[in-house]
């Protein structure tokens, strides 16, 4: 049997706040005022979706002795056989199963059954609004993955649903966790680089095999033009997207990052946003190349293969996003994080700092993330190691597991999972109405502005994530 990485070596809270001691942090409660309930010994925890993305997630809760994965839902049955041979590979008790029989309503089933602690939640985008409400009714603990939903009202109902129930929600954005990502908020804490004027992130990332394959579940990327009923994966649900709307459909990897170290929803907010969109040419082009003759050659695209972003906060800053997912490129997030008194970008890998760099040349960034490193990667980076994405997986899913079992707020919160998620309709608004700015919607309800004024006590509105290491600066 696998052994937990907190079972044994380490107090099972050192996850979620060691790193705030080392700095001499205090976490806070969250604005909604959740009761997160009573610490547990080991959590139930099931799982919609054993996908190549659940499968991923899947291998994480194997990891842990603490973690019982007691069912298991799918509709497609070639995954479901796969999920439990992971299963059975770990040594772990058959989990019951929902799905295998195609039945669209199992999940539902498997929620009613009861017996759960929490659920993972990796489906096609569409499903994850109305699959998350109705675990919350059913009062078992939701992690999500991105996106939270699909129109703003699918937004507005998943926030209402948790501040009715009180069942904790997160969303498992990876890319909090990144190393670099890390090191970097902790100098933004520090105040590295100054008063932060201005950020930049995205999802930049060559799509085109993964929304078009040949349809063989051995091949789940490329080797084909096949999309919907034939295609395999995420070319079966994901391409449609693509075909039928135009906006920044994943905003979550590139503004996660650059809302935590803003400061979103802790004592700023998102006022405006506007959203201009290219002409949709990759995906066509790609299927032409390839396949001159064949049906798809025909379809139409209504993404455009680059969607920019603009978001302005109420402290002055302003974020730039990019969705590039349908033209050839490598990958790159395209963080950049320049402040008063220097910057940092993620994709020459430097940083410049006025009065310690060289004028008018880059460092670096190995020696400054070195200083700098997070204490959950200095701690726990070894057991991250072969985890998803460069250790990422690993973070996100065990600071989801490691708050249900003690009874904290979830890192990723509720506020957080709509704020992000909601930039697509409002960018898919905003390309729709001749790239018109639009005011964002404040999901707190207030709450970030009285913050802001002083009116209520900072540490009863600034709702810390669990891995941030340093106090935040007077709002």
């Amino acid at each position: 049997m696998s052994t937990s990485p907190f079972s044994n070596r380490f107090n099972r809270r050192d996850f979620l706040v060691g790193s705030a001691r080392v700095a001499g942090a205090a976490l806070v409660t969250g604005a909604a005022g959740q009761a997160f309930g009573a610490v547990r010994e080991r959590l139930r925890i099931g799982m919609i979706g054993t996908g190549m993305r659940g499968q991923v997630h899947l291998r994480e809760l194997l990891r842990r002795d603490d973690v019982d994965v007691v069912a298991l839902c799918d509709v497609e049955p070639i995954m479901l056989d796969k999920a439990l041979e992971k299963v059975a590979k770990a040594g772990k008790p058959v989990p019951r199963t929902y799905g295998a029989d195609r039945d669209p309503d199992g999940w539902r089933a498997m929620l009613a059954a009861g017996g759960l602690d929490g659920v993972i939640i990796a489906t096609p985008w569409e499903w994850h609004a109305p699959m998350a409400i109705e675990a919350m009714r059913a009062g078992v603990a939701v992690g999500c993955e991105v996106v939270a939903g699909i129109t703003l009202q699918d937004h507005w109902d998943v926030l209402n649903t948790q501040l009715s129930t009180g069942t904790p929600y997160m969303l498992l954005e990876n890319v909090c966790y990144r190393r670099d990502v890390l090191a970097v908020l902790r100098m933004v804490r520090a105040g590295v680089f100054g008063e932060l004027a201005h950020l930049q992130g995205g999802y930049q990332h060559d799509l085109r095999g993964v929304k078009l394959n040949g349809g063989d579940p051995a091949h789940p990327y490329g080797g084909g033009v096949e999309f919907g009923p034939k295609g395999w994966s995420e070319a079966r649900w994901r391409t449609e997207h693509s075909v039928r709307r135009d906006g920044d459909l994943y905003p979550s990897h590139g503004i996660g990052p650059c809302a935590m170290a803003t400061n979103i929803n802790r004592g700023n907010r998102f006022t405006r946003i506007n959203s201009f969109s290219t002409a949709a040419r990759g995906l066509h082009d790609y299927i032409v190349k390839q396949a001159p003759d064949h049906p798809n050659a025909k379809a139409t695209f209504k993404l455009g293969d680059i969607v920019t972003t603009t978001l302005a906060c109420a402290n002055g800053e302003t974020i730039l996003l990019q969705h590039d997912t349908s033209l050839p490129r490598p990958y790159s997030l395209g963080f950049r994080v320049q402040g008063t008194k220097g910057l940092w970008m993620d994709v020459n890998h430097s940083i410049y700092v006025e009065g310690v760099s060289k004028p008018e040349q880059w460092d670096d960034f190995k020696q400054w993330q070195d200083k700098y490193d997070h204490p959950l990667w200095r701690r726990f980076g070894e057991d991250a190691a072969g985890a998803g994405h460069g250790g990422m997986d690993f973070f996100v899913m065990h600071a989801f597991l490691e708050a249900l079992k003690n009874g904290e707020p979830m890192p990723i919160d509720i506020y957080d999972a709509v704020t992000w998620s909601a930039i697509t309709p409002l960018s898919e608004q905003s390309v729709a109405q001749g790239f018109q700015t639009l005011d964002f919607p404040d999901f707190t309800n207030g709450a970030c502005a009285r913050a802001s004024r002083g009116s209520r006590s900072t540490t009863a509105t600034r709702r810390l994530p669990l891995f941030l290491p340093v106090r935040l600066p007077n709002c």
